[in-house]
């Protein structure tokens, strides 16, 4: 068996306890032990009133302006220097202690992923930047748990995090996964020492000489990954009969009771989570927004007793007529879809009813993995 999957059957009836899932702060003692580099003096940024201000329009020609290429996690134009270059997968705290995010709304694309059974289901984002660099601040950072390893790997990108359980062990082993852990700095912003660290500028770059991994694509980088429609031509899915309004999406994460809003104006879908507005302190007090919304039921795996879990989401998992279902949403509207991923560093599939691949948007992506019974309980009105 793959060394991804070995983790799964370890220690489920040994006689150790975790303690990190336990608590209100679901893992304030999992963390690694090793001590973050020490940045700057820093000063959190004061939250200031909303400034939400409506994304840029994109322009319709589909031919690249000098010196510029498609970003592949976006469809945007960056400058053509970026073009190889890894994404890094940071993981960022979501529970409520955590707030304000730094750095949330430049993210290309965000993964929603429940990471635990216990605290109603407490989910964690995993953020991707192609363009690192010109975000000056990310986080808080924490742990990564074992929902999240079959997906940064899809895209090369390098994981940015500070430890996790040991169910991570085997899967860290493999030759595509490298990662950074507990390296980043630390800022003094009154909370807890958990929700203290963050990629502030230069420190990814730091990581990569440290460890020497390559900052372009590598050997197990498979191309391709989303299969974007042109900007004069976009996908607004009214070529589906059974295709659904979808001006608000509320999602069966029980935790920070989530949903998005679509502003027809600017052709986004705005996140809301904890009654409120989620907002980048780092941008502004920048409301989050994206443009594609992926939502994917996955098959739940209980570790133990104490909150660890798995999702599964590679083909490999699943038996030839097990559903995998999910949506799609953009400008307004949604379709059901399926989705397949053959194996850790091959992308994930999206196919609507008719078995072609979907086309989406250029623009961010928000997606939500959920057990199938949450996935169920998604409302799309």
């Amino acid at each position: 068996m793959k060394k991804r999957t070995l983790f799964f059957a370890i220690g489920l009836a040994t006689a150790l306890v975790f303690t990190g899932c336990g608590g209100k702060d679901e893992e304030a003692t999992e963390e690694a032990s090793t001590e973050a580099a020490q940045g700057p003096a820093m000063v959190m940024q004061e939250v200031q009133p909303d400034q939400t201000e409506a994304p840029a329009a994109e322009e319709e020609s589909d031919t690249p302006p000098d010196g510029m290429v498609a970003n592949p996690l976006t469809g945007e134009w960056i400058d053509e220097s970026l073009a190889d270059q890894r994404p890094i997968a940071v993981m960022v705290d979501d529970e409520k202690t955590a707030l304000p995010h730094f750095g949330v709304s430049e993210a290309d694309i965000i993964y929603e992923i429940m990471n635990s059974t216990q605290n109603d289901g407490v989910t964690r984002f995993m953020c991707m930047f192609k363009d690192y660099n010109s975000v000056k601040q990310i986080g808080s950072i924490r742990s990564t748990r074992p929902t999240n390893l079959q997906t940064f790997t899809e895209w090369n990108a390098v994981l940015c995090h500070d430890g996790g359980p040991f169910y991570n062990d085997m899967f860290y082993d493999n030759p595509y996964v490298e990662r950074f852990s507990g390296t980043f700095s630390r800022v003094n912003n009154g909370k807890p020492r958990e929700f203290t660290e963050y990629a502030l500028e230069g420190d990814v770059d730091k990581n990569f000489k440290n460890t020497g991994y390559s900052k372009t694509y590598n050997e197990y980088y498979k191309g391709e990954h989303y299969k974007f429609a042109t900007r004069a031509n976009p996908n607004t899915l009214d070529q589906y009969s059974n295709a659904q309004t979808a001006n608000k999406v509320t999602l069966a994460f029980h935790h920070n009771k989530p949903w998005l809003e679509y502003n027809a104006d600017e052709g986004v879908y705005y996140y809301f989570q904890y009654g409120d507005k989620e907002v980048d302190a780092g941008n502004g007090n920048k409301q989050v927004c994206f443009k594609n919304l992926l939502i994917q039921g996955a098959r739940l795996e209980k570790l133990d007793d104490h909150g660890y879990m798995f999702l599964h989401t590679n083909d490999s998992d699943y038996s030839g007529d097990e559903k995998r279902e999910g949506y799609y949403i953009t400008n307004g509207k949604a379709i059901k879809v399926t989705w397949t991923k053959e194996d850790d560093t091959s992308p994930t599939h999206y196919f609507d009813e008719n078995g072609d691949e979907i086309k989406i948007n250029v623009g961010k992506t928000y997606v939500a993995i959920m057990p199938k019974d949450d996935f169920a309980e998604t409302k799309i009105e």
